[in-house]
C-alpha cells in the first residue's frame, strides 16, 4: 500500500490540483499555505454568489464547519450540489459536530444534497456522526477511541464514501477496506490547525480515483511531516515546529513515504 500512497504524492505534484475551500477563519491561511507546499493550489472562495460558478474550475472541494457562518453554509449547500451535477470529489470535515446541534444538522444536509467523496474527522466527530457515542471537548476529541473503527465503517457504508477518524492512530476505511495509520507526534495536537491541514491535503489528494489510498496518503503525508519536524529539532517548541512542518510538507519525498510509513491493513 505505500507504493500506492507514494503514487498518490507523485500524481498531485504532477496536476497541481485547484482545491476550493469553504473553511475555517482560525486556519485558513495555513490550509492556503500547506496545499501550496503540497504541490496543490488553493482556492478560498466561499461566497454564496460566486461558488457555483467557481465549481466549474476546480479539481476538488473542502468544507470545514469549524467558524462556519450563514453564508458560509448556504454557499456550502450550493457548492456540493454543483461539484455533484459536476462529480467533482468532496471532504466533509464535521468539526464539532458532537457538541453543536446545528453543525450536526449542516453535516447531515450536506451528506443529502452533495456526494460526498470522504468525512474526515476526529474520533469523537466521526462516532458522533455515526450514531456512536462519542466524547468532545468543544472541536477536540477526548474519545478512548472504542468502538472507533466499529462507528468509521459503518459511517462509510451508510453513505457510501471514505471515512477517516485522526487520533493516537489513523482510521481510514470504505466500509470494506480499512487500514490503520501509527505515524505522528503529539505536537501536532500543540499547534490550531493540524486538522483542517489533514482536510485539506485529502482534498488534494482525492484527485485520484481510489479514496480510501488518497486519503491514506493525506493522512500519512502529514503525520511523516510531523515525525520528521519533531525529528530535526534540539528541543521542540509548538511555534518552531510548525514554522518546519510546511518546510517538510514541501520536501516530502516517495522515499520518505516507503521508508517511514507505518500503515497496517485490517
Amino acid at each position: 500500500m505505500l507504493k500506492s500512497i507514494a503514487n498518490v504524492l507523485k500524481k498531485v505534484r504532477e496536476n497541481t490540483p485547484l482545491v476550493q475551500c469553504i473553511t475555517n477563519y482560525v486556519t485558513i491561511n495555513d490550509c492556503a499555505n500547506i496545499l501550496l507546499c503540497f504541490g496543490a493550489s488553493p482556492a478560498m472562495c466561499e461566497s454564496k454568489y460566486e461558488v457555483e460558478e467557481f465549481v466549474n474550475l476546480i479539481s476538488a472541494l473542502y468544507i470545514n464547519l469549524g467558524t462556519l457562518t450563514a453564508e458560509q453554509e448556504e454557499a456550502s449547500i450550493i457548492a456540493v450540489k454543483k461539484a455533484k451535477e459536476l462529480n467533482k470529489p468532496v471532504v466533509l470535515d464535521p468539526v464539532a459536530c458532537g457538541a453543536i446541534s446545528r453543525k450536526m444538522d449542516i453535516a447531515r444536509k450536506l451528506l443529502q444534497y452533495g456526494n460526498i467523496s470522504v468525512i474526515k474527522g476526529n474520533i469523537g466527530e466521526i462516532k458522533s456522526l455515526a450514531g456512536f457515542s462519542g466524547k468532545v471537548r468543544g472541536v477536540d476529541s477526548i474519545d478512548d477511541g472504542e468502538d472507533a473503527i466499529e462507528a468509521c465503517i459503518s459511517l462509510a457504508n451508510q453513505y457510501n464514501t471514505v471515512v477517516a477518524a485522526t487520533g493516537k492512530r489513523d482510521i481510514i476505511t470504505d466500509g470494506k477496506r480499512t487500514c490503520l495509520i501509527y505515524n505522528g507526534t503529539p505536537i501536532l495536537t500543540l499547534i490550531t490547525g493540524a486538522g483542517c491541514m489533514v482536510g485539506a491535503l485529502t482534498a488534494a489528494t482525492s484527485i485520484c480515483n481510489d479514496r480510501f489510498t488518497s486519503t491514506a496518503a493525506s493522512i500519512l503525508a502529514m503525520n511523516l511531516a510531523g515525525e520528521m519536524t519533531q525529528n530535526s529539532m534540539e528541543k521542540v517548541l509548538p511555534g518552531t515546529f510548525k514554522v518546519k512542518l510546511f518546510d517538510f510538507i514541501y520536501n516530502l519525498t516517495e522515499d520518505d513515504i516507503l521508508n517511514g510509513g507505518k500503515i497496517e491493513c485490517l
